[in-house]
């Protein structure tokens, strides 16, 4: 297997061995290969792309074509351990809408996204006065998917609107490894380029153990 994108790597230790897990927007499937053969994790993906698609059937993957935005609605409620959404919250037209079905879907949640409000981001703004382009976010403003660009303090806020708990938090650094934040804090929004989350449903009680 390939070496998994650093923030994949760090999702996949928050996945408990042996659990029932939807991966949205799960691209070639890596992740989902890696969670099956190294935590013998029942898993499923939703992706867009059709050519990614065929890749993860070809490597034995449970994967259909689907769009976050319309179809997440067919999944029933609380039918997975965890629900993963990578690298993909800020391409959907609705974050709010799919994050809510996520919370829904899943017992637990985790979300990783980039964060807009990096001390980079910010600088090249100020300096230039153009959009900026960074190794996480490097397409031009006129042709990126990334149609809702946030800060990790606007996730927050959009995970607090849904109901959501925040039950662990990760920044992502520049050179790929991860450290514990405190997701209310403002030192991860202006030094991280990246976060992760894992969250539940706010109305659910913490898991034991």
């Amino acid at each position: 297997m390939a070496t998994l994108r650093a923030d994949l790597a760090a999702i996949a230790e928050m996945i408990p061995p042996g659990a029932h897990v939807l991966d949205v927007g799960c691209g070639d499937g890596a992740l989902l290969e890696h969670l099956a053969a190294t935590k013998n994790v029942d898993g499923r993906g939703l992706e867009l792309s059709q050519q990614n698609v065929n890749a993860c059937v070809a490597r034995g993957l449970s994967v259909i074509q689907g769009d976050a935005d319309t179809d997440l609605h067919e999944y029933p409620s609380q039918v997975f351990d965890v629900v993963i959404l990578s690298q993909t919250i800020q391409a959907t037209r609705s974050p709010k809408s799919v994050l809510g079905h996520l919370l829904r879907i899943g017992r637990r949640t985790v979300v990783s996204l980039p964060n807009f409000g990096h001390w980079r981001v910010r600088l090249a703004l100020l300096t230039h006065g153009r959009m900026p382009r960074t190794e996480a976010l490097q397409y031009e403003w006129y042709d990126t998917p990334n149609i809702h660009l946030c800060t990790i303090a606007d996730f927050v806020a959009l995970a607090e609107s849904c109901g959501a708990r925040i039950e662990s938090a990760f920044a992502l650094k520049r050179n790929g490894t991860t450290r514990p934040m405190q997701a209310g804090s403002w030192m991860p929004n202006l030094l991280a380029e990246g976060a992760i989350f894992l969250l539940r449903p706010g109305d659910q009680k913490p898991a034991k153990g």
